[in-house]
């Protein structure tokens, strides 16, 4: 049992509250996720020649002003930087593979959680309001959001163990549920020359997703093409840079809802964690049927 929420402003006016929104629906789902939990947040796309990396070390006591002094030496231009606890924001005009292959070689206790133009990360071990008042989660903005609260049920707990999931540039995935054929989907990755940090099989889903669409598929695809492919149980909530889509499997035996309103999407594992919601009263809301993709964009 886990929980999962999102949350996508329709209006500019609550982006910069996106975090005062989220993070009650975070909070109310540690009863269903109590050994961890994460958010990824997307915001306004920096330019074309840079990106944002989210970095983790489990070490609390890591100097990251010394992370910081080595990347400035290898970077042409000004860098923005930001750290929060055990994370580190990163905006740089360093590739993905330059960033990825140093920090590998020169710290190898780093791990990059996230990369994209438009995605920021965080997600840590421990009570769910504990990680959202440690990362600061009311004061963030932006144009959408996806979480997740983890109750560890075929992998270990950690940082690495949590959600959300990432793959490629700007996507995630996280999951309620799980899948009976991981270690197949994984095997079938790593002949196309997918390379995996976990054991979880969530971490297979998300990668299987990115993969296909390496290949051409839009995530819809991608998302239909699954079903034939991912075998067990899931409701699986996604975002990119410009949307949010959410599909549940056939059975869709774990919970979601939806509510819908002129100004925001929200989606969450039970409506509790919706109910403080500006005019909830009045938004349309529903339980997404199996199989069927939902999308919304930005």
């Amino acid at each position: 049992m886990c929980g999962i929420i999102g949350f996508l402003a329709k209006k500019p006016e609550l982006r910069c509250k996106l975090g005062e929104l989220v993070t009650p629906m975070i909070e109310c789902m540690s009863s269903r996720g109590p050994d961890s939990a994460g958010l990824a947040v997307f915001q306004d796309p920096v330019s074309q020649s840079r990106r944002r990396y989210s970095l983790f070390c489990p070490n609390p006591t890591f100097d990251w002003d010394t992370l910081t002094a080595a990347w400035c030496n290898r970077e042409t231009a000004e860098i923005g930087v930001e750290t929060k606890g055990n994370h580190t924001l990163v905006e740089s005009r360093l590739s993905p593979e330059e960033v990825t292959a140093w920090l590998a070689d020169d710290f190898p206790a780093i791990h990059v959680l996230a990369i994209g133009k438009s995605i920021n990360m965080f997600k840590d071990e421990g009570a769910p309001n504990e990680i959202a008042r440690n990362y600061e989660f009311c004061k963030l903005s932006g144009t959408h959001a996806v979480g997740h609260t983890r109750m560890a049920t075929e992998s270990a707990v950690s940082p690495a163990h949590a959600h959300p999931f990432t793959a490629g540039e700007d996507f995630c995935l996280v999951h309620n549920g799980s899948l009976s054929n991981p270690h197949s989907i994984r095997r079938q990755l790593l002949r196309e020359g997918i390379k995996f940090q976990s054991d979880n099989d969530t971490e297979a889903g998300c990668r299987y997703l990115e993969w296909r669409m390496q290949q051409g598929d839009t995530l819809e695809e991608a998302i239909a093409n699954s079903f034939a492919q991912l075998d067990g149980f899931f409701t699986f909530l996604m975002a990119t840079g410009d949307k949010m889509v959410i599909v549940r499997d056939a059975f869709a035996c774990k919970p979601a809802v939806v509510s819908e309103t002129d100004e925001y999407v929200a989606i969450s594992s039970e409506f509790r964690s919706l109910a403080h919601l500006p005019d909830i009263a009045n938004a349309d809301v529903f339980e997404p049927q199996p199989e069927e993709i939902y999308s919304w964009s930005v």
